[in-house]
C-alpha cells in the first residue's frame, strides 16, 4: 500500500482591525482578539486529530494561531520554518485595497495576476515567491512520508502550496477563498495529490460561531 503525506494547511486567525483590507504581507502583525479566539476553536477542532509534526511561519500572526494548537500536543515541538512567511508587497506593503487602487489603478483582486507579471515594485514575484516556498513543501513531503503534518502559515503561502501540489497556476489559486482561521486539508499521494477539504472554518462551520 502506498504511504500518502495528509497536510493540514492552516491559515492564521483574523489579524488587527487596522491591518483589515490592506496589504499587509512582511509586517509582523498580532491576531486580534477575534482572531486568537479563532484559533482557539481550531485547536479544539483539532484535538485528538493524529498530528505527527507541526510546523508554522515565524510571523506573530502565524505563531500565536499555532499556539493553542501546539498545546493540545505537548508531545511535539514546533518548527518554525522561515520561507513559509508572507509574501513581501513591496511598496503595496501598508496600503489598502483601496489606496492601491487610487494610486497604481489596480483592483486588489488582481494581485496574484499582478505577482506573476512581477508589476508590483520591489515585490517578490511570483517566480520568487515559488523559488522560497517549494523547498518547504520538499522538506515536509521527505521528511514525513505516510504522515501527517499541521502547516500554519498565511493565505498567499497556502495557495502557492496549493499551485505547486496540484500543478495549477498561481495565478488561478485567486479563484479560492482561503479564510482567516481557516483549514484546508490535502492528501499528498506519489502520482496525485487530493483535496480532502477547502478553507473550512470550524470557528463558524463548526457549531462555534464567533461574534
Amino acid at each position: 500500500m502506498e504511504k500518502f503525506t495528509r497536510l493540514y494547511l492552516i491559515r492564521h486567525g483574523e489579524v488587527e482591525e487596522r491591518y483589515h483590507r490592506v496589504f499587509g504581507g512582511r509586517i509582523d502583525m498580532e491576531l486580534s482578539p477575534r482572531g486568537h479566539a479563532q484559533a482557539k476553536v481550531l485547536a479544539e477542532y483539532l484535538h485528538g486529530t493524529h498530528l505527527d509534526a507541526l510546523y508554522a511561519s515565524p510571523m506573530k500572526r502565524a505563531q500565536q494561531t499555532l499556539a493553542p494548537l501546539a498545546e493540545k500536543y505537548p508531545h511535539h515541538t514546533p518548527r518554525a520554518m522561515h520561507d513559509l512567511r508572507e509574501i513581501d508587497f513591496g511598496v503595496w506593503t501598508g496600503l489598502s485595497w483601496d489606496q492601491v487602487r487610487e494610486k497604481f489603478g489596480i483592483s486588489a483582486f488582481d494581485w496574484l495576476e499582478q505577482l506573476e507579471k512581477a508589476a508590483i515594485p520591489e515585490a517578490e514575484s511570483a517566480r520568487q515567491f515559488q523559488a522560497r516556498v517549494e523547498p518547504c513543501l520538499h522538506q515536509l513531503l521527505k521528511e514525513h512520508p505516510g504522515e501527517s503534518v499541521a502547516v500554519v502559515c498565511h493565505g498567499g503561502v497556502i495557495r502557492m502550496l496549493l499551485s505547486l501540489l496540484l500543478e495549477v497556476p498561481v495565478t488561478k489559486m485567486a479563484r479560492l477563498q482561503i479564510e482567516y482561521g481557516s483549514l484546508t486539508v490535502v492528501e499528498h499521494h506519489p502520482r496525485k495529490t487530493e483535496v480532502e477539504l477547502l478553507n473550512f472554518t470550524p470557528w463558524r462551520d463548526h457549531k462555534k460561531t464567533i461574534p
